[in-house]
């Protein structure tokens, strides 16, 4: 939209099917988003309205809300769910707080999809080959590309709190500082979006992917969650000895009674499960455990007033909206139901069969299907359009043909 489009307040509308785009660009049928598939507003948060500091050329990004043309949030849109979340919060006198940890791949570029990705050609003329993991050294050539992020955040707000090399080739992850849940959704896509924008300004690709290479591990969006109370602040995890509260057991029982209805939330794409079943510190379970990075839901270390549940499995591929919401439901669901939590495991443990999780992508959507609790607590409009959209993206994933397929079984008699 033009400047002065936006400044006389002209109202954009787009069509409701949109909401369900796959990531190829096709539809699933009307029938999920209203067989006359009519306009949905988006209007723009007053809060979220950015120029962007990348652009030669003036330009402002502004987030939206989808709402129907009769003023309510549409059922489809992500974000509109996160805040429904958000409310059902408020109505007891609750606030979440949620920081994200959001991992990424910087490679070169790479024109050609049949081809692995490689980290950039470094200062000493050489890539990078994995022995970098949490080094202070600049060798790898990238500090020109950083400088640019560090300054793009400030100017779109986002505040930072630490940023490291991580474990994989050419892999880092920043922190975001923990807010409210609506906030920090909003500061990781506008992060995302500004990691891409800046990379190609520099010659480079970021990606990411749950899991952009093979032996190496993948990328996680882990989300840290505690609850206040709205007015005082006080952390609801922690009583006034600092001991944890029964609130805090019952948002644990609330998270293991749905990560695995919600694994296709938290994994979205067939690559997700790349990074999950070759669980580098990327834990397939609902087990919950004191500061061990192998459960699913992992209690970090920490002040009785800095108490938080750590949800350890969505990828960086997930979309933040949507993860932080199926996160924070299935908490509010253990509070308003009381539920207790299995006890918690330490050391090497066995998973529970009732803490496994979906490996597949098709065993992810199966279950969500099957989820009387996803219905319940996103609406059944939303999740069988989100099954048919991610059922369309699965499907055009079978229809090739890998070169694992060709390489290993075409010699087979």
């Amino acid at each position: 939209m033009t400047a002065e489009g936006f400044l006389e307040g002209r109202r954009l509308q787009m069509a409701r099917g949109v909401l369900l785009q796959c990531i190829m660009g096709g539809y699933p049928p009307a029938r999920f988003y209203g067989s006359d598939d009519g306009d949905l507003a988006l209007v723009p948060d007053p809060a979220q309205i950015h120029r962007l500091p990348w652009s030669t050329q003036p330009r402002a990004l502004a987030i939206c809300d989808a709402q129907e043309l009769t003023g309510e949030n549409s059922h489809l849109s992500t974000r509109g769910q996160l805040k429904a979340v958000i409310a059902r919060y408020a109505a007891l006198g609750l606030a979440p707080v949620v920081a994200t940890e959001l991992e990424f791949f910087v490679f070169a570029p790479n024109p050609d999809p049949t081809q692995p990705f490689q980290p950039p050609v470094g200062l000493d003329g050489r890539r990078e080959d994995g022995h970098s993991a949490f080094s202070i050294s600049s060798n790898n050539g990238l500090r020109p590309f950083f400088t640019e992020v560090y300054a793009g955040m400030a100017a779109l707000g986002l505040p930072r709190d630490t940023f490291m090399h991580e474990m994989g080739v050419s892999q880092f992850e920043i922190n975001l500082l923990h807010g409210d849940p609506l906030l920090l959704a909003d500061q990781t896509l506008l992060f995302k979006h500004l990691l891409k924008e800046v990379a190609l300004k520099h010659g480079l690709t970021v990606v990411c992917m749950a899991k952009p290479l093979a032996h190496t591990p993948g990328s996680s969006m882990h989300i840290h969650q505690s609850i206040v109370e709205i007015g005082t602040g006080r952390n609801v995890f922690s009583d006034k000895a600092g001991e944890p509260t029964a609130t805090f057991r019952h948002f644990i029982g609330g998270q293991q009674a749905g990560l695995a209805d919600f694994t296709a939330l938290f994994a979205p794409n067939v690559n997700s499960y790349q990074r999950l079943c070759h669980p580098y510190a990327s834990p397939n379970n609902a087990c919950w455990s004191h500061d061990n990075r192998a459960a699913g839901l992992r209690i970090p270390a920490s002040s009785p007033v800095a108490r938080r549940v750590e949800n350890r499995l969505p990828g960086a591929d997930a979309n933040p909206y949507l993860a932080i919401a199926a996160s924070l439901a299935s908490g509010l669901y253990g509070i308003e139901n009381k539920l207790e939590p299995g006890e918690a495991v330490q050391g090497e443990f066995v998973v529970p069969d009732n803490l496994s999780l979906p490996c597949t992508l098709h065993a992810a959507l199966e279950r969500l299907k099957r989820s009387q609790l996803a219905k319940e607590l996103f609406g059944k409009e939303f999740i069988e359009g989100y099954i048919a959209s991610k059922t369309m993206e699965l499907t055009s994933f079978l229809d090739e043909i890998t070169p694992w397929e060709r390489r290993v079984l075409a010699a087979q008699a």
